[in-house]
């Protein structure tokens, strides 16, 4: 059975023998917004749990507006303009409205990269940064938390008088669902904060993953990093399988980020009855396959439809390589899953990144891997880790050899935007 694959720009179709395909998990379809930009002017006036964006703003000096950066296919051109013109008719000066890029601690999103984020227009009138959360000088310390993370947050949002987020809500591999707290936590916070945040104390919690939220750690941490660094106004949105304005959320960023959780969740969520020996997933296409790093989202999001010992084969591009050099290290030098792990739990131990390494070790501990990458290197994974495979079918076939010529395969042609579910019920 042929299926189209999100991989890169245009995708790739795979041929999934039909005896042994359980399902093709999927979004529902929704119909598109007509008129999306019309529909943000409509929220900021109608927003959930809040007063409208126009009369927060009133008497305000400053603004900052806070963006998802290249990793992310957050229609900023769509929403940027409404909140732009809102603030500029609520009186503050465009001079005094920063846009700033929540880069969490990816790399910057310069030159074309940055007017590819926001348009020509806005960034030649506005001043359009990125956040850095390296450097210290650039972030304010507002205390600790109850559970004792220092909080240091880009003062160029902490020292504006207005504080607006935006981003789009999806499954996330940490948080349960992105945007609302998350834009400021990894999204602006530095460094100090954010490997906190990502530590295995955090990460090893078993609701520290897709989908929930109740009873999640680093969803509650980050909402109480968000409280103490302030959100006035947040503007997030659903997205379609076709990256469709589906759905705005605009207002308080718990009641907003709430609705839009509970809309997200029944269109993405699809489900099986039990677990499948093989998944074929994907890290849902460009932007957010260009690297390995991002790619583990691919993986984890299999995890609760694959067997222990089973195989999840995924299709990523890594146009960017592995990831950050600190990431690219700890693929290429590790050595053995379990070493990794304890170091880790070592208090005097630590690599930017070693986060993401660790969601890749939860995906190991669980199943085999295979990678297919028309764009990284034969030698750049050791096979220790995965194994390289020349296609997606070519995979398949390794993976029915191992498994039996029965083995049931599932497929999530757009990874980590589907929430794949084992139906309990």
């Amino acid at each position: 059975m042929k299926i189209k694959l999100d991989y890169g720009m245009s995708g790739i179709w795979v041929d999934i023998p039909k005896n042994n395909l359980v399902k093709v998990l999927k979004m529902k379809s929704s119909t598109p917004l007509q008129n999306p930009m019309e529909q943000v002017a409509r929220a900021l006036k109608t927003p959930i749990g809040s007063p409208p964006l126009e009369q927060i703003a009133s008497g305000k000096k400053s603004a900052c507006v806070v963006i998802c950066d290249i990793t992310r296919p957050v229609p900023n051109t769509i929403l940027l303009p409404p909140i732009l013109r809102t603030l500029e008719q609520s009186g503050i000066r465009h001079q005094q409205i920063t846009i700033l890029i929540a880069t969490g601690i990816h790399r910057p999103n310069p030159g074309d990269e940055l007017i590819g984020l926001v348009g020509e227009e806005i960034a030649a009138n506005y001043r359009v940064v990125n956040h850095r959360a390296r450097v210290r000088e650039e972030q304010t310390y507002l205390g600790k938390t109850s559970r004792g993370t220092d909080v240091l947050i880009d003062s160029t949002y902490i020292d504006a008088d207005l504080k607006i987020t935006t981003g789009f809500i999806e499954p996330h591999l940490m948080a349960g669902f992105s945007g609302g707290r998350k834009l400021i936590c990894p999204g602006i916070a530095a460094l100090d904060t954010v490997k906190v945040m990502h530590s295995p104390q955090i990460l090893e919690h078993p609701n520290a993953r897709e989908g929930v939220i109740e009873g999640n750690p680093f969803h509650e941490e980050v909402l109480e990093i968000t409280r103490m660094a302030g959100m006035d106004f947040m503007v997030n949105v659903a997205l379609d399988e076709n990256r469709n304005m589906v759905g705005v959320f605009a207002g308080d960023y718990l009641a907003a980020h709430l609705e839009g959780v509970r809309f997200v969740r029944d269109h993405v969520s699809d489900s099986i009855a039990e677990p499948v020996d093989i998944v074929v997933t994907t890290s849902a296409g460009a932007p957010l396959d260009a690297t390995f790093y991002q790619s583990v989202k691919g993986m984890t999001a299999a995890l609760p439809i694959v067997k222990q010992g089973g195989t999840i084969i995924i299709a990523a591009e890594c146009n960017e390589g592995l990831g950050s050099p600190q990431f690219s290290q700890l693929v290429r030098e590790t050595s053995h899953i379990e070493k990794f792990m304890e170091n880790i739990m070592r208090d005097d131990y630590f690599v930017i990144d070693q986060w993401q390494f660790e969601e890749f070790a939860k995906v190991l501990r669980k199943a085999t891997v295979m990678l297919y990458s028309d764009r990284l290197g034969e030698s750049e994974i050791p096979k220790r880790l995965l194994t390289r495979i020349e296609t997606v079918e070519t995979g398949v076939q390794q993976a029915l050899a191992l498994h039996g010529a029965d083995a049931k395969i599932a497929v999530i042609p757009k990874g980590p935007y589907v929430l794949s579910e084992v139906d309990c019920g």
